[in-house]
This record gives C-alpha cells, structure tokens and sequence, in this order.
C-alpha cells in the first residue's frame, strides 16, 4: 500500500510539472499571437500622407512604437507597468512588485518582442528594440 501511495505522489508531481510547462508553453503563444497582431495592425492601419512635417512623423512614429509594445500585454498586466520612449528601445518598467506569475508572464511577452530583462536593482526594467 505504502509503495502505490508512493507511485500516485510521484504521478501527482509530474502532472503539476507538466501544468506548469503547458501554462509557460501557453504564454509564449499568448505573447507570440499578440506581436503578430500587433505587426498586421501597424500594417492595415497605414497612415494616410498628410503635408511633410517630418517632426511630427516623428512623434506619431514613436507614439506607434510605444502603443505597439502595449498592445503585447493583456491590460491587467499593462496596468501594472510604465512604458517610456528611449532613443533605440521601449523601456517597460514595473509600477509595483510583480510577484513571481506576472514577473514571468511580462518576461514572456517582452522576449516574444526581442526584448530582455535588465536587472539594475532599483533601477531595473525590460528593454524591447525599436528595430527587431
């Protein structure tokens, strides 16, 4: 009896183990159908040529950037985050603690953009080029 009971602990274990890889492997599909949906929208919605004004191409330009790295997140994560506009990347910096789930769901969806986690103490946030 002791030995069954054993066998179904060691089955439990691996069922929860493999939930958890279902759950990371859903994730980075999650992140991967929200990048793709973002490149198809950014090109259906090509703006339509006004007068030249190169700065504010500029700024529209950098605001579809920021707003493209957004839509990567489901909004109870992006309510959780600040994004700001540096010159080669997208930082994506915690408003709060995150908590272990939404530190790997958001580290998910940055590297589904290209983009990494950088560990500077306080300081720390995720990075996401401009140019893939």
């Amino acid at each position: 009896m002791s030995g069954e009971k054993e066998s179904l602990e060691r089955l439990v274990e691996r069922v929860d183990e493999l939930l958890v890889v279902l759950n990371k492997i859903s994730e980075d599909l999650r992140s991967v159908s929200s990048s793709i949906k973002s490149v198809v929208g950014s090109q259906v919605k090509q703006p339509v040529p006004q007068a030249p004004a190169t700065v504010s191409h500029e700024v529209q330009g950098k605001k579809k950037a920021v707003d493209d790295v957004r839509l990567a997140f489901p909004e109870d994560l992006e309510a959780l985050l600040s994004f700001q506009e540096k010159t080669d990347y997208i930082m994506v910096k915690p408003k709060q603690f995150l908590g272990s789930e939404n530190f790997a769901k958001i580290a998910s969806a940055v590297r589904g953009l290209g983009g990494e986690y950088i560990s500077a103490g306080k300081d720390s946030h995720f990075r996401v080029p401009k140019n893939p």
